[in-house]
């Protein structure tokens, strides 16, 4: 077993981010590789996903084109220290995603954490083999303006995202709006 080099896994995952933040799903047949697998395991009821989806094609239309008719203005964050998460060829990483479900004019935010397993190409490279994205919350608030959306997200660099600022930026929005308080529980 080769381990993937940190910077190459990094450049996979900033091609997934694009490809689901910005709706464009012919990203996603750049990271990963043709028969990669994609599971699922939520812990909340406020958002669904098929348990498990196989091939680069299918994982396009689950977390890029299904996902952008219901979510718009999202963006995904690879919450903490990469060069931590990394062994081997799996890297396990955790994440916060801020979003807004477009019918409803709410925000979402989530976190969990994505376990990414790389498989070496025939070429040499690497693709993502597998994603496993664990969900572990999914709160739903109003915002009818996006207003707390886009201050969050101003908030935060995107998409790697350090602990410290995280916790930082939560502290700071929390005490100025109760209404996002619940933060509190994402650090």
């Amino acid at each position: 077993m080769n381990p993937i080099p940190l910077p190459e896994a990094q450049a996979l995952l900033a091609r997934y981010v694009e490809a689901k933040d910005h709706n464009r799903p012919a990203l996603i047949h750049e990271a990963f590789a043709p028969e990669a697998t994609l599971t699922f395991s939520i812990d909340t009821d406020t958002i669904s996903f098929p348990e498990k989806t196989e091939g680069a094609a299918a994982i396009a239309a689950t977390l890029v084109a299904d996902f952008a008719r219901t979510f718009d203005r999202c963006r995904t964050y690879y919450v903490g220290d990469l060069s931590l998460a990394a062994d081997g060829t799996t890297l396990t990483v955790p994440w916060l995603v801020l979003m807004r479900e477009t019918a409803a004019h709410t925000l979402r935010a989530g976190k969990g954490v994505y376990r990414w397993g790389f498989a070496r190409q025939p070429d040499g490279t690497y693709r993502i083999g597998s994603l496993h994205i664990h969900i572990a919350r999914m709160d739903v608030v109003p915002d009818a303006g996006a207003a707390m959306l886009a201050a969050l997200q101003a908030a935060l660099p995107y998409p790697w995202l350090p602990s410290p600022a995280l916790q930082a930026a939560v502290q700071a929005r929390a005490s100025a709006d109760a209404r996002l308080a619940f933060l509190e529980e994402f650090v």
